[in-house]
């Protein structure tokens, strides 16, 4: 769940932070760990993804890593930072980015979140992440030049899939999802991502 700095505090922010600025925040508070992102200059904190989330985004990650980057298709990334814009900065953390061969190598800022715009990027939504949360972010991406923005739901066990001036795709449990244009032959039964989660509670 994403929550910005001022709408805690109520205060108004006297300048747009930076990607630099960004760099320097601590990953550990009295209270716990918190993780960030960076809004048009604007500090949101994030909740620490849990054990459902992380084990989907690994999977997910796993399968890109055997299906494409062994083949020397592309590159994977887990949990990183990407610039989307400048002036005012948007940094936001992807859980799972892919950058096709024809996008390395790929270029870092001084701070070391990845400039190159992924070809792919997915987000496993968290209990905590309202609707209106997820697709700003989705938008933001598409606006940026990802090709491909998935968003995986651990609730529902479904995907959907978000592409520039394209229909969105909505896939079930018993779907497999591909995407040819950026990984030819890429197969991903979405019942794998969610093989570890507890059966859903019989209706009434």
């Amino acid at each position: 769940m994403a929550t910005t700095v001022d709408d805690i505090t109520g205060a108004s922010l006297t300048r747009w932070l930076t990607a630099a600025d960004l760099a320097f925040f601590p990953s550990n508070l009295p209270s716990g760990q918190v993780d960030y992102e960076l809004l048009d200059g604007r500090l949101v904190m994030m909740v620490p993804p849990g054990d459902i989330h992380a084990g989907i985004q690994a999977e997910f990650a796993s399968q890109l890593v055997f299906q494409a980057k062994r083949r020397g298709l592309g590159a994977v990334r887990s949990e990183v930072g990407i610039v989307l814009r400048r002036n005012p900065d948007c940094v936001v953390g992807a859980d799972v980015a892919y950058l096709a061969a024809a996008s390395l190598p790929p270029r870092r800022s001084p701070e070391g979140y990845l400039e190159t715009i992924p070809d792919m990027v997915v987000e496993i939504r968290s209990k905590n992440d309202t609707l209106a949360y997820v697709e700003h972010k989705i938008a933001d991406y598409l606006k940026a030049g990802v090709r491909l923005a998935i968003v995986v739901d651990p609730e529902s066990k479904s995907a959907t899939l978000y592409r520039p001036n394209q229909p969105v795709v909505a896939l079930a449990e018993t779907d497999e999802l591909t995407c040819e244009d950026i990984i030819p032959d890429f197969r991903l039964p979405l019942a794998s991502l969610f093989a570890d989660l507890p059966p859903a509670a019989p209706a009434g």
